[in-house]
């Protein structure tokens, strides 16, 4: 087995879905970034959940808004749901793994709220149940998908906004997710912030 050749065929399909990716994605990414402005605007905050890789990118997320990304500004308001390991568990004891986001966002999100629902299948029973109690709560949502979107992308209203990568493997989707994510946390700062250059 040629490991660097190997290696080589990795970063090229990264690079094609990727370029895949870029014009499906763009009008998406453009309108969740403003989604995500309005609802900042609005005293609003960001809500993100996910499992594994996506639980990451969630608290990835949360992190380059509550710190700073690339420059230096104001702490902005966002929360990933996947980092208090009492809360969670303590949920998924008593009643299931697939509430353990629901029930936080029942308790804390807010109407004019948002919620970033990240799953690369879209099939996740926690996140789809994240997705019901954010609109119960007259949130609205933003979905970064794969594949076909699952049983998430049905449940999105219109106002919502499905980022679905189109691939259908998780590396690849995963990958995607952080360059979208990266994205969005850009293009927040400079409709708040302005331009830099």
């Amino acid at each position: 087995m040629d490991l660097q050749a190997r290696i080589r065929q990795l970063f090229n399909d990264s690079i094609e879905t990727k370029a895949r990716a870029v014009d499906v994605l763009t009008p998406q990414i453009e309108l969740a970034s403003q989604l995500m402005v309005n609802a900042l605007l609005g005293e609003g905050k960001i809500l993100a959940c996910g499992n594994g890789g996506s639980a990451g990118d969630s608290q990835h997320f949360s992190s380059e808004l509550l710190n700073r990304f690339e420059r230096e500004r104001p702490s902005l308001p966002a929360i990933a749901l996947t980092t208090d390991s009492s809360t969670i568990t303590s949920i998924a004891n008593d009643y299931s793994y697939n509430e353990v986001f629901s029930k936080q966002i029942r308790a804390l999100g807010q109407p004019g709220d948002i919620l970033l629902a990240i799953s690369t299948s879209g099939n996740s029973g926690n996140v789809v149940q994240a997705i019901q109690a954010a609109h119960d709560r007259d949130m609205h949502v933003v979905a970064l998908t794969g594949r076909d979107g699952g049983e998430m992308a049905a449940l999105l209203l219109p106002d919502d906004v499905e980022i679905r990568v189109p691939s259908r493997v998780t590396a690849r989707i995963q990958e995607v997710h952080l360059l979208a994510i990266h994205c969005l946390c850009d293009l927040i700062d400079r409709q708040l912030f302005g331009s830099e250059e």
